[in-house]
């Protein structure tokens, strides 16, 4: 069996335990996630704390293709991870991959270091009188037209997949997770606004962050509204259509 084990320069002292770690992943650690798809677990070693990210072993044609012709996903999301901090695009910290290959992608894991978040932008979309909800929504979509402006197109840009935590009065740093679908391209106005579809916005909220939208990008709220509008209700109806032809 082939493994690729790559660890960033700053943990490479505790290479050794975290390979003990991803040895012992079944037995050790807390569950922090535990879906069809993928496992996350949080690890302490060294008084530090680390979430490992175990992907989902592919079947036998994608783990050839993730072999030989793309990147496994573990390798995305910490090389993403690493071209964020570069653009200063806060993220939780890439720590490692793992990666083992037998006829194929066997075995992929992440690790990141674990961030203390109070929340996440699902509780704004759950909860309407979320307290200072409309300020935190004016700087997400900052954060978000800074992605856009150094050319970062997070294709899972989601509810779950920015963590927020709150720096001071009025004042909140954004996290994105969940890395692996990303491109890194010029994103003109049509890519800017699809972006948003995915992160199941209210009217209300569409109103608040296409103004917020409009001002930085020197574009009329008009324009920015009706676009994010159509961009974000269409993906809904999609959405829904698919859930509603499960059900029959």
């Amino acid at each position: 069996m082939k493994e690729n084990f790559n660890v960033h320069p700053q943990f490479s002292q505790l290479a050794k335990m975290l390979m003990q770690n991803l040895r012992h992943f079944t037995e050790n650690g807390e569950y922090v996630t535990k879906g069809d798809r993928n496992v996350i677990k949080k690890f302490e070693i060294d008084g530090k704390i680390f979430n490992v990210k175990k992907f989902k072993t592919p079947n036998a044609i994608q783990s050839l293709v993730y072999q030989y012709l793309r990147k496994s996903k573990a390798k995305r999301s910490f090389e993403y991870a690493s071209k964020l901090r570069d653009f200063e695009i806060k993220t939780p910290f890439p720590v490692a991959y793992y990666e083992a290959f037998s006829s194929g992608l066997k075995e992929s894991f992440y690790i990141s270091q674990h961030v203390d978040y109070d929340f996440d932008f699902r509780e704004l979309i759950h909860n309407p009188k979320f307290p200072n909800r409309n300020e935190i929504l004016r700087q997400f979509t900052k954060f978000t037209f800074q992605l856009h402006e150094n050319g970062i197109n997070f294709l899972d840009h989601s509810p779950g997949n920015t963590l927020i935590v709150k720096r001071g009065e009025d004042q909140y740093d954004f996290y994105l997770i969940d890395l692996n679908r990303m491109r890194f391209e010029t994103m003109d106005f049509e890519k800017r606004m699809r972006n948003f579809r995915r992160l199941w916005l209210s009217k209300t909220m569409i109103k608040t962050m296409a103004k917020e939208y409009a001002v930085l990008s020197h574009k009329s709220f008009k324009e920015i509204h009706t676009n994010m509008l159509k961009h974000s209700r269409a993906f809904q109806k999609k959405v829904n259509s698919k859930k509603l032809r499960r059900r029959k």
